[in-house]
This record gives C-alpha cells, structure tokens and sequence, in this order.
C-alpha cells in the first residue's frame, strides 16, 4: 500500500503521454476557411434538395453557379431534356432556384395566378428596362395602367398604325432585292425595318431618323442581354452593362419624343403617332382612368412596347419567311389570295383588305405556333405557391411556364411539326376548338396587350413580299438549328434571295 501510496500520480497540469496537432496561424486560417466554405457548400445543397423535394432535376447542384455553364449557350436539345423530365422540374442557377412547368396545365396556372407569381422576365430585366416599369406591375394598379394602354390598340389606333407601316415597308423593301443575285441573311435587315416600324408607330416624327438608327444599331446589346440567364452583375464588358449602356441612349430620345408629343397636341396637331394617340385619349373629357402620365413614364412604355416588337416581331417575321419560302405550294396560295384581293400590289394595304385574307392570317398564326418567337416567360413566387396536390413552390423561386410545348401538342395539333395552315382554316377542327393551347402571346393578366399589331404587322410585310418578289431560301447546315436569345431565330440569320416577280 505505502507503495502505490508513493507512486507518481500525473496532476492536470502534467504533460499529456501523447499530443493532438492543433492549427495555428496560416494553418489555422486555412482551417476555419475551409470548415466555413464546407459548411456553406452543404447547406447549399441541403437547401436545394429541400426546395426540390421528389421533383425531376438534378439530384445535386454545381456548388454556385448550378446550371449556369449550361445556360450560357441553351439548345432546344437541353430544353427539351427538362421539359420531357417532368410537367414540374426543377433547376438551379446562381442560388436561384427555378421551377420548369411544361404542361399546358401548370403553365397556364402559372400565367394566371397573380397573387402568387409575378413576371419578372429575366433576372436581369429590372436593371435594364427599370425596376418601375409597368411591366412589373401586379394587382389592381396593373389593371388599371393597361386599362389606359389598352386605348392604344382599338380598331381606330391600328387604322392609323397600319397606314405608318405600309410606308415604312415600302421604303425599306427598296433595299430588299438581291443586287448581286445572291442569296443574303436577312435576319439584321429584317430587325432594322422593324426597328423604324416601330419608332415612327409609337413616336412618328418625333423622334428623328438619326435617333431610328442609332437605336437600332445598339439594341441588339439590349436583346442580348436579355437572355434567360445572364451573369448577374452589371461589371464594365459584360452583356448587362452594355445593355444598360444602350437603353440610356434609346431612352434619352424616347423621353424627348414624349415631351415633343404633349407640345404638338396642346398646340392642337393632328394625330401621328401611338403617343398623340395616348395624349388624345387621357385628354377626353369623357376619359375615366388616369389623366396624367410624365415624359418618363410615356418612355417607359414605349421602351417596354419596343422590346416586345423589337425581339419577337422579328423573329415571327424571320420565321414566316422562312416558312414560306420552303413551303411553295403554300406560297403560291398566299399569292393567289393577294392577286385575288388586292389586285395591283402597288395599291396601298389596308386594315379591310387584311380582314378579306384569311388564308395571310392562317399562315401567320401558324408559322408563330410552329416557331413560336418566345418559349418561355420567367415568373417569380411572391409567396408560396401550391402548383400542385404535392408540391408548393417556394416563396421568391423562379417559375417557369413553357409556351413551347402547349403548341406542339400532338392532341390538339396533328402532326405538329408540320407547318400546315390550313389547321386553322378549320371552325371545327382540333386547333381551333383548343384556344387554351395556343400560348404565343401569353395569358392571363399579362398577356401580351398588342396581339394584332403584331401579327398585323407580320402579315403586311409578308403580304408585300408575296406580291412584289419572288423567293428563295437558300439552306445551309444550320438553317434549321435555333440561336435562343430573348426570343429565337434561325442561327444561320436565313439566307434569303428576293427577286423581281416574274409574272
């Protein structure tokens, strides 16, 4: 006992039989870095598996950036590949997390839910076309905006507006005829008469023809940048900054073009333009709605109106080109029905002679469903948003409604890859009787507000260059492979040549 009693007993102060290596300094710097880094990359996807739930997706995100390589260069291929995943799947990009609704079901439920989902176009929309754009408007001071717009597309407005297009088409057609017999990609000139169309439409001489072309020459930064996914920050070079660069210059001639439009109606002017036309109506003592909007507030709409006429009118018009142009049996009915109605093409169209061509109609509305100019439009949850009997989107998600697929369904239209106008011609038949599928311009409280400007304006050009050219398309290997942007279009530019009619 007395031996045990003088063993050496180690005391808490005593050095340890052995040592665990602790970190310090720039090791333990590093340590903390990454335990911090570690912890963040879980929770991340630990969130992302949360959100998603038992929907089809990725069953992992790429930590940060997600989806975002894939997106830099999208392809109907990829897309495709989503949308067949699932009526609901799910994506991640930058932390952002979307859900992709490709049934005509949810996404009309989508488009139609206002107090759940608000449009907000694409991330970056805000920083270009201005975070108070009417465009961004939800409920009833949404209602009661487009109640004061909806007067600038009557009957009597698009009278006027169609006769400013007629001039505007004649006039760029001049430049139209192959001069060296060759055929040209028509998808910039194309865009460049839309361009015009549309300034002298909303802001007529207001606006000068220095001012059509210095925005037309700088808009396709604005349409570039608004790609579905873009990289998010406006740094110096990247596509958003360059986008912002080019509204600040369309919008100092838009907000001049307003003031000039209040001075020449209170000086008693005739009506020119969309804004003499919005002047008009507000100023009508019978005019219940809202009676005074600034310079900045006409510019805005009017940029929001050329976006839309800009990006998806030209590619509508690209698109029927190309339609046509390969397809000459449907061609030559389109002439026939031109010849038939209008008789000599240098009389001038107007809104009746349009109103006798149903067959023009047909093959428009069929060529925007067959390609239709935008695929999808990104919504983003206010709250949450039970799409489903079993799964809620969550709140300030990205959700995102397919038009694509609502207008290839083979239920509704036969053979739907087929471009075949005729479908339309139909009272009774399947596409006619379906219109809940035909999502080209949207539904709901957001719908696109100028559906007959648009494919009137398809229609006129079109009408045109039936009766004045002959046509060819010239095809090469990437003349039906689709450049998505904004909206799509053929990535060869179609390769067109016009020539004179030869009887």
């Amino acid at each position: 006992m007395d031996r045990y009693a003088s063993a050496s007993i180690p005391t808490s102060t005593s050095a340890p039989p052995y040592s665990i290596p602790l970190p310090s300094g720039s090791g333990s710097w590093l340590f903390t870095t990454f335990a911090v880094l570690f912890t963040l990359l879980a929770l991340e996807q630990s969130v992302y598996r949360y959100k998603k739930r038992h929907l089809p997706g990725a069953a992992w995100t790429i930590p940060v950036i997600g989806k975002f390589a894939d997106s830099l260069k999208p392809t109907m291929e990829g897309y495709m590949r989503q949308w067949n995943a699932g009526d609901l799947s799910a994506v991640s990009v930058f932390n952002i997390f979307i859900v992709m609704a490709s049934s005509n079901e949810f996404s009309r439920k989508i488009l139609n839910s206002p107090t759940y989902a608000e449009p907000c176009l694409v991330h970056a929309a805000k920083q270009i076309i201005f975070p108070d754009n009417w465009v961004f408007l939800t409920g009833k001071e949404h209602v009661s905006y487009r109640k004061a717009l909806n007067a600038l597309f009557t009957r009597k407005a698009l009278g006027l507006y169609f006769d400013i297009q007629d001039k505007i088409t004649r006039k760029h057609f001049r430049d139209w005829v192959s001069p060296d017999d060759k055929a040209h990609p028509i998808m910039m000139i194309a865009r460049h008469l839309n361009m015009d169309t549309s300034l002298r439409v909303f802001c007529g001489d207001h606006i000068p023809e220095i001012a059509t072309t210095e925005i037309s020459d700088k808009y396709w930064d604005i349409t570039r940048a608004l790609e579905l996914v873009n990289f998010p920050l406006a740094l110096p070079g990247t596509k958003i900054w360059r986008a912002i660069k080019a509204r600040k210059v369309a919008f100092k001639w838009l907000v001049e073009a307003a003031a000039k439009s209040k001075v020449h109606m209170a000086n008693g002017g005739e009506l020119t333009c969309m804004l003499d036309g919005w002047l008009q109506t507000i100023q009508d003592p019978e005019w219940k709605g809202r009676k005074e909007f600034s310079d900045r507030e006409m510019a805005m709409v009017v940029f929001s109106f050329l976006f839309a006429s800009q990006d998806a009118m030209s590619s509508g018009l690209i698109y029927a080109f190309q339609h046509l142009a390969d397809h000459p049996e449907i061609f030559a009915k389109v002439r026939e029905e031109q010849d038939r109605v209008r008789g000599d093409s240098n009389n001038p169209m107007t809104l009746e002679l349009l109103d006798n061509m149903p067959y023009l109609s047909a093959v428009v509305k069929e060529s925007l469903r067959v390609k239709p100019p935008v695929l999808m439009v990104p919504y983003k949850t206010i709250r949450a948003f039970p799409i489903s009997e079993d799964y809620t989107v969550p709140a300030n998600s990205m959700v995102i409604p397919s038009f694509y697929n609502s207008l290839q369904d083979p239920q509704v239209y036969t053979n739907p890859e087929e471009f075949n106008p005729a479908r339309w011609l139909d009272p009774n038949g399947t596409a006619q009787s379906n219109p809940r599928n035909y999502l080209v311009f949207g539904s709901g409280p957001h719908r696109c507000i100028g559906i007959e400007y648009a494919m009137m304006n398809i229609a006129l050009v079109i009408a045109h260059a039936v009766s004045m050219w002959d046509w060819e398309h010239v095809k090469t290997p990437q003349s039906e492979e689709i450049e998505i942007i904004a909206t799509i279009f053929p990535k060869d530019g179609c390769h067109m040549k016009f020539t004179p009619r030869a009887s």
